[in-house]
Parts: structure tokens; C-alpha cells; sequence
């Protein structure tokens, strides 16, 4: 249930949880664990392979081939179904239950198995009042370019905690020290579930405040970032609340921070 707030800043829950499920889908699992949704074109692939069982509601990986996951995905990325990104991702039935199986992170989707990551805001304090450092993601992004963004984010891979994620991700997109990114605070938590061009996004997304140093400048090491820019806290809110311009979750973990600030 989203929150109880000004329509123009809900609207962007309800874009982020458009999906109906089951829908057209039928349950994917590995062994008798429920950990996704696929949709019939999927299902009638995996029906393909001899480790998969499939039936009219539900699709099944044997529990003692749950190592061939990777190769499923491999070979349905080659099929059309999704893009390669060449980054393993843990699939669990839940946040924070235990890891069942790997998947490349392109996947994930078509699979409809939750992803986690992490959203960072990169905040300043000034003495004309709190920044927050945006991001504007490269033209040549394959998902979302151009949109607006946060200083770091990014989605968790196999074997890393949210908090190796995070000193990960802030160096590499934005040149922050591990001694500073270390410093970041959990938050909360926001997840949704949504249709996507990429098949169905599960995502749970742990949020995090930063507070950097006046001087601190950012840069991309990565080449994901365009450019940064620092902006007052109320110029975030009045673009998030009359645009679509930032990526589509970044709005979600924006709105939070509002919240918490008592602005929303």
C-alpha cells in the first residue's frame, strides 16, 4: 500500500506497481519453492530443457539442478528473451531468505525473481540548507538514458552484502573513498512491483543517506554517469513531484527522503 500523499508525488508508486499478478504468468520455481513468475513464451522455452517441468500453472526446476540456472538464462538471452549483462545475481523466494540459485542480472525479468539493490542519496549540508547530488545518466545507457539519478545506486551481486555494494558502487560512479562510503546510514527499505519493457521487475531497494564534505565533488570512473550536479533539497522535491525525468525508482527513494525531512 503506498503512503498517503500529495497525488503528483503517488503517481510515481502507481507507475512502479502496474503489474497484476498472476496475470498471464504461471509460477516459477525451483523445486518447491515459489521464486518467480514467467510468462507462456517463457514457460514454452523452459519446457525445452530436461531439468524443467512445466505444467499449466507452474514451471519447475528440479531442486538438485538448480546450478543449470545460469545456463537457462544464457541460452534464452541467445533465444531473443533478454539482454546478456554478464553479472550473477543471487535468486531467493524472499529478501531475506536464503540464496536457491544464481541468474545473470539480465534475466531477472523474465524470470520475475526479486532483485535487490541499493539507492544512495548523496547529500550536502550548506548553510543555505541540504543539497543532494544528481546524476544524469549517459545517453548510451541501455536502460533509461538520459533520466536523472542518484549519486550512487545499483543492484547487489552474487555473494555481496548491500553495504559491499554500496563502497562499490560509490567508487566506481562517483569517485567516493571507501572511508566516506563507509559512512552511509540505512534508511529503509522500498520495493515494487512493476511491467517493464525488460519483462516484470521485483525489486527491493535498500536506501541509504551519505553526507559528503562541502568540497566534495563527484566523478564517474565507470562511463555510466554524464554529469553530476548539486541541487537544493526543494529543487528535487519540485522536479520530482511536476516531472518524470528521474529513473523511474529513483523517484520512490527521493519521495522517502522527503518524507523523512517532513517536505511530503
Amino acid at each position: 500500500m503506498r503512503p498517503r500523499m500529495d497525488k503528483r508525488l503517488a503517481r510515481h508508486f502507481d507507475a512502479c506497481n502496474n503489474a497484476t499478478l498472476p496475470g498471464e504468468r504461471i509460477a516459477f520455481a525451483i523445486g518447491t519453492t515459489q521464486v518467480g513468475w514467467v510468462r507462456p513464451e517463457v514457460a514454452r522455452a523452459l519446457a525445452g530443457f530436461p531439468a524443467m517441468a512445466v505444467g499449466p500453472r507452474r514451471a519447475t526446476l528440479a531442486a538438485d539442478a538448480a546450478g543449470d540456472l545460469p545456463a537457462t538464462g544464457r541460452a534464452l538471452s541467445e533465444q531473443g528473451f533478454c539482454r546478456w549483462r554478464g553479472e550473477a545475481f543471487d535468486v531467493r523466494a524472499s529478501g531475506d531468505g536464503p540464496v536457491l540459485a544464481t541468474l545473470d542480472r539480465g534475466a531477472l525479468p523474465i524470470f520475475g525473481v526479486l532483485a535487490a539493490g541499493v539507492h544512495v542519496n548523496g547529500l550536502v549540508q550548506r548553510p543555505d540548507g541540504l543539497h543532494l547530488w544528481i546524476a544524469r545518466r549517459a545517453a548510451d545507457k541501455a536502460l533509461d538514458p538520459g533520466k536523472l539519478d542518484h549519486l550512487v545506486a545499483g543492484g547487489i551481486p552474487s555473494g555481496m552484502t548491500p553495504r559491499e555494494t554500496v563502497v562499490k558502487e560509490a567508487a566506481e560512479e562517483a569517485g567516493v573513498a571507501r572511508v566516506l562510503a563507509e559512512t552511509a546510514v540505512e534508511t529503509g527499505l522500498v520495493s515494487y512491483t512493476m511491467e517493464r519493457p525488460e519483462g516484470l521487475r521485483r525489486d527491493w531497494l535498500i536506501c541509504y543517506d551519505l553526507f559528503l564534505p562541502e568540497d566534495f565533488v563527484p566523478h564517474a570512473a565507470d562511463g555510466e554517469v554524464e554529469s553530476f550536479e548539486l541541487w537544493p533539497v526543494a529543487r528535487v522535491l519540485d522536479r520530482v513531484r511536476d516531472t518524470d525525468d528521474f529513473k523511474f525508482n529513483v523517484n520512490l527513494v527521493l519521495i522517502d527522503l522527503f518524507r523523512r525531512l517532513g517536505l511530503a
